[in-house]
Formats: structure tokens, sequence, C-alpha cells
């Protein structure tokens, strides 16, 4: 199986160990996240809508709103909505096994093709900045370079409001936005099958590796699949985010940031180092 491009930084013989930093390492998942269940946090998934009854979720979806375009022109519809694909029920069901108290908004930007345009994912990411939510799932990007300048004002005004975007790498060897910009969470995926299992990148633009192919899914019609994508890795992240704010609300979008490096599992776990070997005679 091909694995999404950007993740070729997390296969075993090519995932870094980088050097200790003491005061960091001290920090540990059971003080970042330990016991918390994302109470009180509210994380907005910008997708093609959450099946709201589907059983996976707990009832956690909370409101959220359609966007939609016609005539070139862009409006918000806060009636009730479903999930057009499947995909934003996936990303909602990842976040809600990890953080089962917290809460999901859906913003609808994705039709029933999995795609959707340019003018409509920039109205969707605007309101739910302007919600204040605390973390945004994004498992969706584009790579029009017409788009580039205004989804980097959205995400830097979401970093200057204390919010946390977390983005999916694209699938594909090509530079996707806002993935690359340094004020988000970007994410791509690995094979291991554990939901808190993440790698820290010191090579940027990608940020973190986390479980994405191969995972079992909340889908439409009240089922699962399998599936495998960079997009169902970013919403492991945001789950575990979305713990970290709820043990610790006042932190910062680099704090936040800061504690995911401090407590990736290629921090916790670097090989020991070969003992020189002494010299004959």
């Amino acid at each position: 199986m091909m694995r999404p491009a950007w993740s070729q930084e997390f296969v075993p013989e090519a995932l870094q160990y980088p050097a200790p930093i003491p005061v960091l390492d001290q920090l540990t998942p059971e003080w970042a996240w330990g016991g918390s269940t994302g109470r009180g946090v509210r994380v907005g998934i910008v997708d093609s809508g959450i099946d709201a009854g589907h059983p996976a979720l707990g009832g956690m979806v909370r409101g959220g709103v359609a966007v939609v375009e016609q005539d070139g022109q862009v409006r918000l519809d806060a009636s009730p909505h479903g999930d057009s694909f499947g995909h934003g029920t996936a990303c909602a069901g990842i976040i809600h096994q990890l953080a089962p108290e917290a809460e999901l908004y859906s913003i609808k930007v994705l039709g029933a093709s999995l795609s959707g345009t340019g003018n409509v994912f920039v109205a969707g990411l605007r309101w739910a900045i302007e919600q204040q939510l605390d973390v945004i799932n994004l498992s969706l990007g584009t790579t029009k370079r017409e788009f580039f300048a205004v989804l980097h004002e959205l995400a830097d005004l979401a970093y200057f409001r204390n919010l946390v975007l977390v983005t999916a790498a694209n699938n594909f060897p090509q530079p996707s936005f806002p993935s690359m910009y340094a004020s988000v969470i970007s994410v791509a995926c690995h094979d291991v099958q554990d939901p808190f299992r993440f790698y820290y990148n010191p090579a940027p633009p990608v940020d973190f590796g986390a479980y994405g192919i191969d995972v079992q899914v909340p889908w439409l019609g009240g089922g699962t699949i399998r599936t495998t994508g960079n997009s169902f890795a970013a919403p492991h992240i945001t789950g575990i985010v979305a713990l970290i704010r709820a043990k610790h609300p006042g932190l910062t979008p680099f704090q936040v940031k800061t504690i995911l490096r401090a407590t990736a599992w290629n921090m916790r776990h670097r090989p020991e180092a070969t003992p020189a070997m002494e010299r004959e005679g």
C-alpha cells in the first residue's frame, strides 16, 4: 500500500530522535492530559458535515453551520445538517474517541464529492474562528495559490485569538494550505495502531505524525469503515489537544505545540547511545 505523502518521516527507519532538552523532558503525558476527558472544550470540524446521530459520537455534536455558495454568493445556514460524504463523521468519531466529553461543532464546507470551493472554505473557517472555539480540525486544504494569503491571515487570526488549528498535510506530494503555515499544527500519518502514539518531526512543514493508516472510523449509515489518509491522523492530534486544553485551559497555541513536542513518542523513547568500543592494546 502506498503511504500518503509527507508521512515518510514517520516510518521506523526514518524516525528522528532530537537531542534532549532537560526541562521539556520533564513534561509527561500524565501531566499533560492524564485524567482529562475534554470536558468544557469546544472543537470545530471543518469538513463534509457530521452525522450527529451516529452512535460513535455519543450525542456530543452541539451545533454548527453549513456554508453554501450560489450565484457567486456565500451564505451561512445554521439549521441542522448531515454529512454529505462520511469524511466529517469519521474525523468527529476519532476526536470523540480520544476526548469523549469535548463538544463538537460541524462546519460543513464540502459536498457529496468531498470537494468545495475556496470561498466556501474561507467562509467556514472564518465562522469557526469568530465562534471562539478552542480547537479546529482541518482535514482538508487547498493547493490554489490565490487562497494562500487569505488563509494565512485567518490562520494568524486564530493563533492571536488563542485558538489551535490542527491541519492535515496533503495526501499527495504537493503543498496545500493552511497545512504549510507555521501558526498551525500540521499532521501526517503513521501506521502504528495506537491513538495516543504520535511522533514529533524536527523538519517541518509537517510537525507531527499520528495514526492514520488502516484506521477504523465511523461512516454514513451508522456503520464504520477502514480507511487511510493524513485526514485521519489530524483528528488524533486534535483529540489530544482537546484533552490538554481541558486540563490546562490557560495554554496558548505555541505552548500546546511545545507540550506535544515534549510528549511525542520519539521524545520519550530515545534509543540508548551505543557504548564506545574499547581500544585494544
